[in-house]
């Protein structure tokens, strides 16, 4: 058995280590798709194939060459939900005010930075953002981006008793529900924008919960069965063996590591708030393949559920946060998160306490991120620390 005390060193080091990096550059960072802040936008001449290429040139660079094209780091609202979650877990296991204090910071910054022009909260990228699913304009709210802060702000509430957080998650699970949907006989699909139909499952599933988990306290029955129809169209597309793509149309059809991750979060949460334990079989499938085939036998986290490489952070951080979810009641979960984290931190962390971007095997890109990789690690790992205190100990590897 592995010690609450040798988790915890190991952990800690790793959190107070990458706390002290975000700190000490302000909270400001890079982001995988900020290549259209970069000058050279303007010889994209606004056509979405030329933005499509330099967004997906800057992406994949093997370099850390935002610098050199003008890109300059920035902040992130994603990030900072991240970062304010976080604090948030580290007050609720520590109750150190040190944390209370960063977490209404980051809180306080989000409130001030929501998406202009929209009459609820709700957030999105502060650059265009081109892929093959098309642009999403500067500003613009996604449902991803708006409900992951939105269940930040509601944790805590929880945690804080500030009411006004939950007011705030209450205003975006409104706007949740003004979003264009997919209307099927076998439940319905939340876009993943607002200014056209785009069918995701992980972000119909992020919407889902925020409803769900927001109802718990505001007792919204309409609110309640919208995240239930967003729940069906999901687990009534699961694989077979108990995977889902990314999303449905034929361009979508890919499984990955921390897509995966969200829905199983979701559909957690949507059957913890709402007490409906219809969708129980797909949650224990859907558990069963994440763990079983996303992980090398070190605790390296893949990809795709047939590639590892590369090596991405985001994957570590979200198979950590997600593990971390189901880890008090399975111990092999549990023992699964911490061999990923050990291994995250053993060859994804730098000396000075920021989380690389990727592996790509021959070669590490070091390129410090903030939400991909320091927030979403900074989160992870204080969710499973909290685990940590909640269950004594885990089981080795």
């Amino acid at each position: 058995m592995i010690s609450t005390r040798e988790v915890f060193g190991a952990i800690e080091e790793s959190l107070e280590a990458v706390s002290r990096w975000v700190e000490g550059h302000d909270y400001r960072a890079y982001d995988p798709g900020d290549g259209c802040m970069s000058p050279l936008r303007y010889l994209t001449f606004d056509t979405h194939f030329l933005r499509r290429l330099l967004t997906g040139a800057v992406l994949r660079a093997p370099f850390h060459i935002r610098p050199w094209i003008g890109i300059r780091p920035h902040t992130s609202t994603k990030g900072m939900g991240y970062m304010a979650w976080g604090y948030t877990k580290r007050y609720a296991l520590s109750q150190a005010h040190v944390h209370r204090e960063r977490a209404e910071a980051c809180f306080g910054w989000l409130t001030a930075h929501s998406a202009p022009g929209v009459n609820y909260y709700c957030w999105g990228n502060h650059f265009s953002f081109s892929t093959r699913a098309g642009t999403i304009p500067a500003l613009t709210p996604t449902l991803v981006w708006s409900s992951l802060i939105g269940l930040a702000f509601l944790e805590a509430y929880e945690t804080l008793g500030d009411n006004r957080y939950l007011d705030v998650a209450a205003s975006t699970a409104e706007w949740v529900r003004t979003l264009p949907r997919e209307r099927t006989s076998r439940g319905i699909c939340l876009s993943y924008v607002p200014f056209r139909q785009s069918s995701i499952h992980n972000s119909n599933m992020l919407g889902a919960a925020l409803l769900a988990r927001v109802a718990e306290h505001t007792g919204d029955s309409e609110a309640v069965e919208l995240a239930r129809e967003a729940v069906l169209y999901t687990c009534s597309r699961q694989n077979p063996d108990g995977s889902w793509y990314y999303g449905e149309d034929p361009k979508y059809h890919w499984i990955d590591n921390f897509h995966t991750g969200y829905v199983l979060d979701c559909l957690k949460r949507y059957s913890e708030s709402t007490g409906d334990r219809e969708f129980t079989p797909n949650l224990a499938s859907g558990l069963r393949y994440f763990a079983e085939h996303f992980f090398d036998a070190d605790g390296r986290p893949k990809y795709y559920h047939n590639q590892t490489m590369p090596t991405d952070i985001q994957c570590a951080a979200q198979a950590i946060d997600t593990l971390a979810c189901f880890a008090g009641s399975d111990p092999d979960v549990a023992g699964l998160a911490f061999s990923v984290a050990a291994w995250t931190i053993g060859n994804m962390q730098a000396l000075d306490g920021h989380f690389y971007y990727r592996d790509l095997g021959w070669k590490k890109v070091k390129t410090p991120m903030l939400h991909w990789g320091q927030g979403t690690m900074f989160k992870a790992l204080a969710h499973l620390v909290g685990k940590v205190n909640v269950e004594g100990s885990v089981p080795a590897k």
